[in-house]
């Protein structure tokens, strides 16, 4: 469909609006545009997936903050990807209110399907598989079908019947006077009936606590706090929706030599007093291998040297980071005899050749105890 539209434009509110007003337009774009009431229409099933991706991300303060300095650019691959109405309004039941909203557009005899409950595994990398990209291997416990009752909930050799307070309709419609509220049924919860004779292994529930393992891709580039969205991994919907997601947390371990700023690594490595005044060329670490950098004369402890795309990846395809070598003057603890003899001849030569810096301070010191002096006697 081309360009993205700015998502302001998109729910045709200004750019400074409270949310109580974003709200309250995204409410009204997803009524007018719903699928089930434009059949056949691409462009209204756009628009409502457009106005639900530009609510998700304005809703959010910090979403909100993101796309406002930098734009789509600063909130790509934050969004939901949404697939499909249900699963629309399922992550925003809150802001439709549940079951009377839900009825307008919703599932079998006016129940909404609700998608399964999100699942949260936490997925720990070193800096090299951070780097690099890497595929592992993460465990969890998820509920799965009853293999004895086949997710019924009843005993075998029996069957569930039709919820009698609902009607198997999963629902239940409370009226007073000409307003209309309808909730989830207390007695079946939704399930639309009720089991009489419960199945001995799951205890009537219909499915079992399991642990599972599947394989998660992990793209280069990933800092700590990454989440990463598994579609349809997690546990399954109560009422034959579609099943919830898994979402893997990053955590990146620290690095016993690399210490990570956004896509850049910086590295401190000490230098020589002889190095710093003379220049040399030295040998740095880098997670592709040892680099050559050369340091010029006149060095001072502190400085950062740059040395371009030895970085870490972007996980979108952007620009590699860059490697910072911090260099500082190292001072010996002890030296030889002929290395003190030649220091010792080069104090001296300080003392007789004093640098501008040297002794402009040493000019301080004298004034200062001139003044005190002076000061002194007057007293």
């Amino acid at each position: 469909m081309g360009k993205k539209r700015d998502y302001y434009e998109v729910l045709g509110v200004a750019r400074n609006a409270a949310k109580s007003d974003i709200a309250k337009s995204y409410r009204k774009l997803a009524a007018r545009y719903h699928p089930d009431t434009n059949p056949g229409d691409e462009d209204a099933s756009f628009k409502f997936k457009e106005a639900a991706e530009a609510y998700e991300i304005l809703s959010d303060d910090g979403k909100r903050a993101r796309y406002d300095q930098f734009g789509h650019a600063g909130v790509e691959g934050m969004g939901s990807g949404f697939s499909s109405p249900e699963d629309i309004f399922s992550a925003f039941s809150e802001l439709f209110g549940g079951g009377a909203f839900g009825d307008l557009f919703g599932g079998r005899n006016g129940h909404r399907v609700r998608k399964g409950n999100d699942v949260r595994v936490d997925v720990v990398l070193t800096l090299e598989e951070a780097a690099r990209g890497v595929s592992k291997n993460v465990s969890f416990r998820r509920s799965e079908k009853c293999s004895s009752c086949d997710g019924s909930g009843a005993e075998r050799g029996t069957q569930p019947e039709t919820c009698p307070t609902c009607h198997g309709r999963g629902q239940v419609l409370h009226a007073s006077g000409i307003l209309r509220i309808q909730s989830t049924c207390p007695q079946c919860q939704g399930r639309c009936y009720i089991v009489i004779a419960p199945c001995s292994d799951c205890r009537g529930n219909g499915y079992i606590a399991q642990k599972v393992e599947i394989e998660v891709a992990i793209p280069p580039g990933v800092d700590d706090g990454t989440r990463m969205r598994i579609r349809g991994e997690g546990e399954p919907s109560p009422d034959n929706g579609p099943p919830g997601d898994c979402y893997c947390f990053i955590q990146v371990k620290q690095h016993a030599i690399f210490h990570r700023e956004g896509g850049n690594l910086i590295v401190e490595i000490p230098i020589a007093y002889t190095q710093a005044v003379l220049g040399a060329e030295i040998q740095v670490p880098s997670l592709q291998g040892m680099e050559t950098l050369t340091i010029p004369r006149g060095t001072q402890s502190g400085e950062v040297f740059r040395i371009a795309g030895r970085g870490m990846p972007d996980p979108h395809g952007r620009r590699t980071g860059d490697l910072l070598v911090s260099v500082h003057i190292e001072t010996p603890k002890k030296v030889t005899e002929r290395q003190e003899t030649l220091l010792r001849e080069l104090a001296e030569l300080e003392h007789t050749n004093v640098s501008p810096q040297r002794k402009s301070f040493l000019d301080k010191i004298k004034n200062y105890f001139v003044f005190t002096d002076s000061k002194s006697s007057s007293t």
